[in-house]
């Protein structure tokens, strides 16, 4: 309640009827108090957000893969290192304040709240169901459901805001990242990472699939994604792995195979279900926007950030900076 503001008007909120369990509020209202915007609590997270949103499917993507990318779940260390090697921040952040924006499932608040960090994540759509219940019991942790154009934050606020594989599905990537930009803290730092755009990346199956694929419904879509990993994935595999220059040949088929699962020791059915969650990432959203470096160093420089760092990552592109 310090910190929330009312994504409208930026006023404060009154909170009403709030029932509590355990020390926390499971149910309530937030009335704002300065215009009529009327909150939701609900399962002790409040919904600043309209239930249906452009992000839909990402809330049934994460809702059905909760728990895929969470490294204690599947005893490996994916999420730990996208996450530290993508920031470069210090594994203890004891005493600071750190946003995540786009959370998902949790797979990277899980490895915030084990900095120490006041952790305040937030997600679009309804994956923040399957983030509480992955790290709802964090006590570091504060989750909201909420636009990433209305962060719903007193501004200059966070030490650190961090945003891993978002911005590309906003309507308006550099929209949403300056409204991230104006909740750091005076020397608060900001990394994002975002896909890449290269003619290569122009020609993944993706693009020229995705405009069948949103004519079905999540479910749908889904379904045949589920049908056609286990019969294509092999073949991928196969190319990849064993064919000399089969990397170019297996770029087209068009399921999911990642560079950061080769070489580790996964069975077959945790990587059917990787690929059937990235794969399902690739045609599902309803925006994919990627960018060039050029245009995300605009974004750094436009936002007058210091200390700017643009580079390729292993999720495409990763910026960093910091606020003077």
């Amino acid at each position: 309640m310090e910190f929330l503001r009312c994504p409208a008007c930026a006023a404060v909120f009154d909170l009403v009827g709030a029932r509590r369990e355990h020390g926390l509020i499971r149910q309530g209202r937030l009335e704002c108090t300065r215009c009529t915007a009327v909150h939701a609590i609900e399962g002790y997270v409040p919904r600043l957000v309209a239930s249906s949103n452009y992000a839909d499917s990402f809330g049934f993507q994460w809702n059905t893969h909760a728990q895929t990318q969470i490294d204690e779940r599947r005893a490996n260390d994916l999420s730990d290192q996208r996450f530290f090697g993508t920031t470069r921040w210090p594994r203890d952040l004891r005493g600071l304040r750190l946003l995540e924006a786009g959370s998902g499932a949790g797979r990277f608040t899980a490895i915030a709240v084990r900095t120490g960090a006041t952790v305040f994540s937030f997600d679009y759509s309804s994956a923040v169901n399957a983030n509480y219940a992955n790290n709802g019991e964090a006590a570091n942790l504060h989750l909201v459901q909420a636009d990433i154009y209305h962060v719903p934050f007193a501004p200059n606020t966070f030490d650190k805001v961090v945003c891993l594989g978002v911005l590309q599905h906003c309507p308006d990537p550099w929209r949403a990242f300056r409204s991230l930009v104006a909740q750091l803290a005076p020397g608060g730092e900001i990394v994002v990472d975002v896909y890449s755009r290269t003619m290569r990346s122009l020609l993944h199956p993706k693009f020229w699939l995705r405009p069948i694929a949103q004519r079905l419904s999540s479910r749908q879509l889904y379904r045949i994604v589920e049908r056609a990993v286990p019969v294509l994935l092999p073949v991928k595999r196969w190319l990849v792995d064993d064919v000399p220059m089969g990397e170019y040949f297996g770029y087209f088929v068009p399921v999911a195979y990642q560079r950061e699962w080769r070489g580790r020791e996964f069975d077959d059915a945790y990587l059917n279900e990787l690929s059937v969650l990235d794969t399902f990432d690739w045609y599902s959203p309803a925006h994919d926007h990627p960018q060039t470096l050029t245009t995300v160093r605009k974004w750094f420089t436009r936002a007058q950030l210091e200390n700017i760092e643009v580079s390729y990552g292993p999720n495409g592109i990763i910026g960093r900076g910091s606020r003077p």
